[in-house]
């Protein structure tokens, strides 16, 4: 039998009830005693909190820690696909070792720094580690064989982000134009206003060079300015670029002062050295009993090499010299100089920067670089010099226009892929001064230069026997006896700029019709040549299908080797109005080119300007003829 329950039904009339007890256990305060240990914090004991925050801040740590630990140089080189290419490219660049001891890393140009994106690119980069295992670029041929893909990849995705990477380090809002050459810093004032970012011209600034093999479509597609980049040009830039200017301005001042000077002292020690051989002669006739006839005869200089140079009757004294440096081009085309594969100027160039926009400033360096063979100089003339800085005078009267030149001689140095080292035996030095004739594209920027073509004599794509048999219409029309000469793209049909599919740059055998040709000379679409030869008589010429010699103006040149200067002046009528030649009218400003064949040389083994405007008293010129 079941003990029965000694508890109480509490009696609903009780009005005071007694609680039982366990209600009244749970009911009685609780102890202080380790409650804290049950404290939550988002759902979990603090205690736990506190050791999930624990491993996460050793967890974070830990994984930033193997994560900056791959961003190192050495991380980067330990494979060899890397050590042994790209790295060995990198070393000598100045990102590897330079005057301020800073040094840009692998991770510095390809990794992003903000922490979402570092995290992308690193799982990207677990594609590296799958092709690393299948040996993809694991030997250096397959390696150059997927260098441009591989460079695509980074150009793309640095144009993408405005050049990223690079902006950690060069930001455009902190450059100091005068600390930077003209062209630089003036290509990234065009940067502000375009759009344009770092990557668009510094592709190749760490290793190998590989812009050169994407195709001339694909260069202007990854290059073309974005509109979303535009920034505003920061006060501090603009008054840097002012600056610099008003410093290079007053420097070039200087500079031109002090050649006239030097100048002008080589000039007065030339003609005291004349007048003393002339003394010496007129006293050695006296003593012989020359007598007065004698002595009158030797009143001018007897010797040449003593005698000062031409003058033209034209007092030179007044009128204002400009030094011009002349440089070695080597066997830049103009289609060269149109292709951005080769030429980065190139964009600049056909959007409206003249040749000296930015290139004033290193003709020296460039005329180095191409008389040695380090650039577009297959065939190097061992000792000749890079550039020629030459003296230049104009003035005019009423009928014709008037140059004299001054430039330093130098010693010979034999071309050693011809037979006695003399191109020209005939001839020492010829110098030439080109106009531009109207409507000729690009002569304003270019001047001479689009006169110079891939397909000419002694550049890479001259026709050969064979191409000029198999072009029977052209060989007909055109002197080849000694190659195809200077010639202008409007003279022919087409013109091939950047060589594609392996085709031969230039157009040598695209000729027009003659009597386009008839019309395009009746226009004046021309470039006019006057020459000085220093073995023969002077020549006036003109290119437009070929360079020939005419029978336009009758030009005068004297040139004369004195003290180890030369001089030379000529001259011609400003208005001939003469088939071939073109007429000079004040107000007008001309676009002209000069070039200086020296020790001997000819076809395009000269030295040649860059482009310079030219006027009757016109302040605007840069070479402005006075009148006299």
């Amino acid at each position: 039998m079941a003990a029965k329950s000694t508890r109480k039904s509490p009696d609903p009339k009780d009005k005071n009830p007694q609680p039982d007890e366990k209600a009244a256990d749970e009911s009685a305060p609780k102890s202080s005693k380790g409650g804290w240990r049950k404290w939550s914090l988002w759902g979990l004991p603090l205690a736990g909190a506190g050791v999930m925050f624990a491993a996460g801040i050793i967890f974070w740590g830990g994984f930033n820690t193997a994560m900056e630990a791959t961003n190192t140089l050495g991380f980067c080189i330990s494979c060899h696909e890397m050590e042994n290419t790209v790295y060995q490219e990198y070393k000598p660049t100045i990102h590897y070792q330079n005057r301020t001891g800073v040094r840009a890393t692998c991770s510095d140009c390809h990794v992003p720094d903000p922490w979402f994106h570092k995290v992308v690119r690193k799982v990207e980069a677990t594609r590296e580690l799958y092709h690393k295992a299948l040996g993809t670029i694991d030997t250096p041929a397959k390696f150059e064989a997927k260098r441009l893909t591989l460079a695509k990849r980074v150009w793309d995705s640095m144009k993408k982000t405005d050049s990223r990477e690079c902006r950690n380090c060069h930001n455009f809002q902190s450059m100091n134009p005068e600390f930077q050459r003209p062209r630089a810093r003036k290509q990234h004032m065009k940067a502000f206003e375009t759009g344009q970012t770092c990557i668009d011209c510094h592709k190749g600034i760490a290793h190998g060079d590989v812009r050169k093999l994407l195709t001339e479509e694909e260069l202007e597609e990854l290059e073309k300015p974005i509109v979303a980049h535009i920034r505003p040009i920061p006060p501090s830039f603009i008054e840097g670029m002012k600056r610099a200017e008003e410093r290079e301005a007053k420097e070039a001042a200087e500079e031109e002062a002090a050649k006239k000077a030097a100048a002008e002292s080589l000039r007065a020690q030339i003609e005291a050295r004349a007048k003393e051989i002339a003394a010496k002669e007129i006293a050695e006739q006296l003593a012989k009993g020359a007598g007065e006839a004698g002595a009158a005869a030797s009143a001018a200089p007897a010797s040449a090499e003593a005698a000062p140079g031409p003058s033209s009757g034209i007092d030179w004294s007044g009128v204002e010299a400009k030094t011009v440096t002349l440089f070695y081009p080597g066997q830049a085309s103009f289609e060269w100089v149109l292709t951005g594969r080769d030429h980065g100027g190139a964009r600049a160039f056909k959007t409206g920067d003249r040749c000296a926009f930015c290139h004033i400033k290193e003709l020296d360096d460039m005329g180095a670089k191409m008389v040695s063979g380090e650039k577009v100089e297959p065939t190097p003339i061992p000792g000749k010099r890079g550039h020629i800085d030459v003296s230049v005078q104009a003035a005019h009267d009423d009928e014709n226009v008037y140059f004299r030149f001054s430039w330093q001689d130098a010693p010979h140095k034999p071309a050693p892929f011809v037979d006695g080292g003399k191109m020209d035996p005939e001839n020492q030095t010829k110098l030439a001064v080109m106009i531009a004739g109207t409507e000729i594209e690009h002569a304003e920027l270019a001047g001479c230069w689009v006169t110079c073509h891939g397909d000419s004599r002694y550049m890479p794509d001259h026709p050969t026997t064979e191409e000029i048999a198999a072009a029977p219409e052209a060989a007909e029309r055109l002197d080849l006896a000694d190659g195809m000469t200077k010639y202008l793209a409007e003279s022919r049909t087409k013109i091939e700029v950047r060589g594609r599919r392996g085709k031969k740059r230039g157009g040598w055998d695209k000729l027009k019709t003659k009597e386009e040709i008839d019309q395009l000379a009746e226009a004046g679409t021309f470039m006019d040549i006057i020459r000085y030869r220093s073995g023969g008589e002077p020549e006036n010429s003109m290119v437009l299908e070929e360079r020939t010699v005419d029978g336009g103006a009758k030009v005068t040149a004297e040139g004369k080797l004195t003290g180890g200067t030369w001089t030379v002046v000529m001259s011609r009528a400003l208005k001939p109005d003469t088939a071939g030649d073109i007429n000079i009218e004040p107000g007008k400003l001309y676009t002209i080119g000069i070039a200086i064949h020296d020790n001997y040389t000819s076809a395009r083994f000269h030295h040649v300007s860059l482009e310079y405007s030219f006027g009757l008293d016109n302040a605007e010129a840069e070479i402005n003829a006075v009148k006299k």
